[in-house]
């Protein structure tokens, strides 16, 4: 980044400069700004392993990601493909979330401080990576105020939407390569085609490895932001587009080679499933959202926001009634610049979107069709979730505060315009700035993120994490957590294997895979096991079942499928009644280490 020059006579130069920082700490600064804040936001999980974000689930299978990860670069194994999970089967990882672009770079924390501190790392990363992205960008291409890209960045990057993602949905929050293909693709050198065009390329495939559905929406809201700005400004979209149409075509042809096996080995591969096993168009946003308080924010509370979003995790759109003010009186007030018109008509095309197939209204469906349901079965659109659509308006939103605070920074006279800004002069007048400055600042306080709650779990028994199981399972054999997840919940089998860097294969997991080796249509998890599925009807009600000659024989036949040498019961709420159901279907278990075992190579041979 560069800074404007030191002015006045030489001889003061020296002593100005000894008084100054040096010409990046004012940019370090911000940078060191943004990491604090995403430590802050993590500090309920820094050295609590019996402690999860609030969407256990989610953070463990991310956990289990980043220890796979690292036992790829460590072990040379195939990446794409693990046969660690869902014993004997395996999960197709490439069709999961397997979040591989930070994974490997972060190979050296798991190896040396486990998976937990890897998934914290990869938060306050993403976090604090995607705000610093969006700061260089606003730094280097829209403004001159140093403030102005900072609030903006800081905006872009911890927004309410964004911390609600970052705790469970790692692919999401890790936005921070969307500036930059961003800053690639509408760059305004005609020139070095070839070389932006490369970087494009190699940054969309790494992208691909971060997470697809944020590239799919990169897709979508650049191309609509293209198309608004050529109607806005059609001699200057006329001007750039032989050589934004050439970078294009260089990435797309850079990108391909580097994407064919892996995308091959995505829809075809081992594992490999057709649509998804949930309906997109359900995860939709109440219309009321938009200006209401998140959970994660300093006025947040649990009650309404459950009301207007699907889940914690997709609480994308509230940003507030100030907030939403502000943007139209930026968009009126520098409505003659072609950038603000495109992100206006970028931004409100996606809030519309995220309305679903039919606008809700306070908890209650208004019966008016929503837009969505005019793009639902379009290719890419038919799999985006619906909810996730305001992730386009944060950086829209960004973008607009950082534009209307730089016109509050002092110019050399009161009425100098900035090039390019058209007909708009900057604000000079001090009680203005103030006066702006202020809306800006109450409209954001209340959207300060809050650190990401945070919910209690068991540990992983000493038995599993000492190793002493090694002496009871073979190669070739399996360790069977209880219950054996093998859908979308809490899986002991995902948190143990992440915590002890996949020491032993295990059945069940959550993951999304094929219903059958001949039913491709996609599930969470695999095909359940009578006896998983008995076993997770006991944990859940406590309720011990009369245990037939049948369920005895059907608990070894499950236990043959999943080659099973141990199985394991570490804590549970309703730990006795499961243990009871054990006992009568494979007889009496011992405690050991802090867990309850049964050692069932006599039954399945």
């Amino acid at each position: 980044m560069t800074a404007p020059a030191a002015t006045g006579t030489a001889g003061a130069a020296p002593a100005r400069r000894s008084r100054r920082l040096p010409v990046r700490a004012p940019d370090a600064l911000v940078v060191a700004g943004y990491l604090a804040l995403a430590v802050l936001l993590t500090l309920g999980q820094w050295g609590r392993p019996g402690r999860l974000f609030h969407q256990a689930g989610d953070q463990v299978l991310f956990e289990w990601m980043l220890a796979r990860a690292a036992r790829a670069v460590t072990g040379l194994e195939n990446p794409l493909y693990s046969g660690e999970l869902n014993a004997p089967d395996g999960v197709n990882l490439m069709a999961n979330t397997s979040v591989l672009g930070l994974g490997v770079p972060l190979t050296p924390v798991t190896l040396l401080f486990g998976s937990q501190v890897a998934f914290l790392v990869a938060v306050v990363c993403c976090l604090a990576g995607t705000a610093t992205a969006w700061y260089a960008l606003l730094r280097r291409r829209l403004v001159d105020s140093r403030a102005a890209a900072a609030v903006g960045g800081l905006f872009c990057g911890f927004a309410p939407g964004m911390v609600a993602q970052a705790g469970a949905h790692l692919h999401m929050a890790a936005q921070f390569l969307v500036p930059v293909i961003l800053a690639l693709v509408f760059h305004p050198d005609p020139r070095r085609v070839w070389r932006h065009g490369t970087l494009l390329g190699l940054l969309v495939a790494y992208q691909v490895f971060l997470g697809e559905e944020v590239l799919v929406f990169l897709v979508l809201a650049a191309g609509t932001f293209a198309l608004a700005y050529a109607v806005a400004d059609r001699e200057s979209a006329r001007r750039r587009a032989p050589a934004l149409l050439g970078r294009l075509a260089v990435g797309v042809a850079v990108a391909l080679p580097l994407l064919a096996y892996p995308l091959w080995f995505q829809f075809f591969g081992p594992g490999h499933y057709r649509g998804m096993p949930f309906h997109a168009y359900g995860y939709q946003l109440d219309a009321a959202s938009f200006t209401a308080s998140a959970r994660q924010t300093v006025l947040g509370d649990d009650h309404l926001p459950g009301l207007l979003a699907p889940n914690p995790t997709e609480e994308n759109s509230f940003f507030g009634p100030g907030l939403l003010v502000l943007a139209v009186v930026i968009v009126i007030w520098l409505w003659r610049r072609p950038l603000v018109r495109a992100l206006a008509a970028c931004g409100l095309l996606f809030a519309l979107l995220s309305l679903g197939e039919q606008v809700r209204l306070d908890g209650t469906s208004t019966g008016i069709p929503g837009p969505y349901r005019l793009v639902a079965e379009l290719p890419l659109l038919d799999h985006a979730v619906p909810a996730r659509f305001p992730l386009v308006c944060v950086p829209v939103l960004g973008i607009l505060l950082a534009l209307s605070l730089d016109r509050l920074r002092p110019a050399a006279g009161a009425d100098r315009l900035r090039p390019g800004d058209g007909a708009e002069a900057r604000v000079g007048a001090v009680p203005v700035r103030l006066l702006w400055g202020g809306a800006v600042a109450a409209a954001l306080l209340p959207l300060i993120p809050t650190p990401i709650r945070t919910v209690p779990a068991w540990p992983v028994p000493a038995f599993v994490a000492e190793g002493g199981w090694r002496a009871h399972v073979p190669p070739g054999r399996t360790l069977v957590p209880v219950p054996p997840v093998t859908g979308a919940g809490l899986s002991p089998a995902m948190l143990w294997s992440a915590r002890t860097g996949l020491a032993f294969p295990a059945p069940g997991g959550y993951f999304i895979g094929p219903r059958g080796a001949d039913d491709p249509a996609a599930r969470w998890g695999a095909p359940d096991r009578p006896t998983a599925e008995l076993l997770r009807r006991v944990a859940e009600t406590g309720e011990v079942p009369v245990v037939t000659d049948e369920h005895r024989r059907q608990a070894v036949e499950d236990l043959r499928h999943w080659r099973a040498a141990l199985v394991v019961q570490g804590g549970l709420h309703h730990g006795d009644p499961v243990r009871r159901t054990l006992d009568a279907l494979l007889g009496p278990g011992r405690e050991v280490a802090g867990a309850h075992v049964w050692d069932v190579r006599p039954l399945v041979g």
